[in-house]
């Protein structure tokens, strides 16, 4: 009988850069069917760590996010010290974030090098962003037994869909899908330079309606008030603010296609695998791409771009705006 090997995850603090973190997943179980994963991750994360098939156990850790919360990480990695897990993955790179493993005593405690993480790491590899340039990638390199020399096959992530909770949704939501849905994702965490404007949003929710087809606007409460915009003048559904995080993946998996801010939502229209249209503005799809093949990038690469800002330093926002509805709507054609 072949030996359990045991890995616990710390995860990261983003919903995209955790849907990426199942490419790490899945490059871990590729290892045999002996290797179980355990996530250590905000509570917030649960809806997506469920759909992944990889994962076994979630663990929450039980303190917010930028707080230290010492006492609590140490009650927790002592708690877990009965797995005896033979190995830890840090995918943040922050001292905090390496503690509950050093606690639970996880014999290989791996991650990058910073904030002084000496001791609670064991196993501590170099970033070499030349090599690993995108998000995905990193948290991938992770999971091999050395540092690379290039960059890693990145399997695309796969979330799972919930048939009953989709047709529950239907009936509640008193949705159809008699025409092809367009799923609009206009916010994004981040901040207003990742955001397209919501009058584009609107004109293209617009031309959509006329064209025929449907339109669902998914989002959090918080953008509930800027959907309302969209939907005003349309016959597009507003659904911000009604639907859990896992009701918003069993929706756009029916979707025909999504257009999309560089946002969480955008990696989760990627992982149920609708062609989608993703536009950027202050951060580069070179970073953090859609990982799927079924999309089209907007991405203008202007001179000031990427600047990684929350609001645009120039004031302007032309990364965004200088992308106009005909551009958006007519790559929606061609993905479908």
């Amino acid at each position: 009988m072949t030996d359990t090997h045991k890995i616990l995850v710390a995860g990261p603090a983003w919903v995209g850069d955790m849907v990426m973190a199942q490419s790490l997943f899945m490059t871990l179980k590729q290892r045999g069917t002996d290797v179980v994963i355990d996530v250590l991750a905000p509570s917030w994360s649960n809806p997506i760590l469920a759909r992944m098939p990889e994962v076994r156990n979630i663990i929450n850790l039980p303190v917010t996010h930028g707080e230290l919360g010492l006492l609590r990480r140490y009650k927790l990695g002592k708690s877990l010290r009965s797995e005896k897990y033979d190995q830890a993955i840090i995918t943040p790179r922050s001292y905090k974030s390496a503690l509950v493993p050093f606690f639970a005593k996880a014999k290989k405690r791996t991650g990058y090098r910073g904030e002084m993480r000496y001791g609670v790491l064991n196993d501590i590899r170099t970033l070499d962003k030349k090599i690993l340039q995108q998000t995905v990638q990193r948290y991938v390199a992770l999971g091999s037994l050395k540092d690379l020399t290039q960059a890693p096959e990145i399997p695309f992530p796969k979330l799972s869909v919930d048939s009953n909770n989709l047709q529950r949704l239907l009936t509640e939501l008193k949705l159809n899908l008699d025409k092809s849905v367009v799923a609009l994702l206009p916010g994004a965490e981040y901040g207003e330079a990742k955001r397209w404007p919501i009058e584009y949003y609107a004109q293209l929710a617009k031309k959509l309606c006329e064209q025929g087809r449907q339109v669902w606007v998914l989002g959090s409460e918080k953008d509930h008030t800027a959907a309302t915009t969209i939907a005003c003048e349309t016959d597009a559904v507003n659904l911000c603010g009604k639907t859990r995080l896992e009701d918003t993946i069993d929706l756009l998996s029916v979707c025909k296609s999504a257009v999309t801010n560089d946002s969480g939502l955008m990696h989760i229209a990627a992982a149920v695998d609708i062609p989608l249209v993703a536009i950027y503005g202050s951060s580069t799809p070179d970073y953090t791409p859609p990982l799927t093949n079924k999309a089209k990038i907007q991405y203008l690469g202007l001179e000031c771009s990427p600047c990684f800002k929350r609001e645009c330093p120039l004031g302007h926002t032309n990364c965004l705006k200088n992308i106009t509805v005909d551009d958006v709507f007519n790559n929606i054609e061609a993905v479908g």
